[in-house]
Parts: structure tokens; C-alpha cells; sequence
């Protein structure tokens, strides 16, 4: 069995929020055992896994990336939605855009530290869609 549903994110701010308890609280019911993906519908924004205790690890993040690709690097060509656009595209495609999550005991199987991160590259993103997709 498949079942689909989509999760409309809030406008964040530019930056790595953890929103694993936003997500699983607007899950369906889940199955015994199956897989959960999470797939962002954007390109300027990204999903990942990672540690969910300490808030210095997405401030270290966001050191690392705005580091590694600028924001108006004079190289880049797609500059039309403003210099925060094509670094956007770039740290989406590095990171990804999608994440599959075991289902164990009915519950998504993510290790003690592990949580999910919303990725916003762009300084206005606006609200986010992710489709759900549950297979048992």
C-alpha cells in the first residue's frame, strides 16, 4: 500500500531549522513496518538529517555553505530573482531533495540524534510544500 500527502511548511527564514516534530505531527497514521519519503517540491531549498540537539551545528552549517557558495558570486549567470538565486539552486542540489526514513513499530526510525532539517537558501522564500509518500 502507497499512500501520498502533502505538508505545507511556513515561510522560514533564511537558514537550517530542525522540523522534525512539525512533521511527524502532521503525518498520517503510519504502518507497522515501510518506508517514509520526504520530498521537497522546490529548487531553492533543500532536506537533510542531522544532529538534532545542538543549534550550533545549522549556525556551523550555514558558515560552511555561505562559505563554500556565495551569495552574487560574480561567475554566476542566473541572477534575475537576485544574488541569493543561483547559490540557492547549487546548496539545494548538493544537499537534496528528498529523504527516505524507515518505519519501524510504527514509528520513522530515525537514530537518537538524528532530525530533520528544512534548508532555506533564499533570504524570501515564502512557504514550502513536501510530499509525503508512505509505503508499507
Amino acid at each position: 500500500m502507497v499512500k501520498t500527502v502533502e505538508i505545507r511548511l511556513p515561510r522560514y527564514e533564511r537558514g537550517y531549522h530542525l522540523i522534525t516534530s512539525e512533521i511527524l505531527t502532521r503525518l498520517p497514521e503510519l504502518p507497522e513496518n515501510g518506508l517514509l519519503n520526504l520530498f521537497i517540491k522546490h529548487t531553492s531549498a533543500a532536506l537533510t538529517l542531522n544532529e538534532n540537539a545542538d543549534p550550533d551545528v545549522r549556525r556551523d552549517f550555514a558558515s560552511f555553505f555561505d562559505r563554500i557558495i556565495p551569495d552574487g558570486a560574480s561567475y554566476f549567470r542566473h541572477i534575475d530573482e537576485g544574488d541569493d538565486d543561483m547559490s540557492a539552486h547549487i546548496k539545494a542540489s548538493l544537499l537534496g531533495s528528498s529523504l527516505t526514513i524507515p518505519i519501524r513499530d510504527g514509528r520513522p526510525d530515525l537514530g537518537t540524534w538524528q532530525g530533520i532539517y528544512l534548508c532555506e537558501f533564499r533570504n524570501e522564500g515564502g512557504a514550502r510544500r513536501i510530499t509525503v509518500t508512505i509505503m508499507e
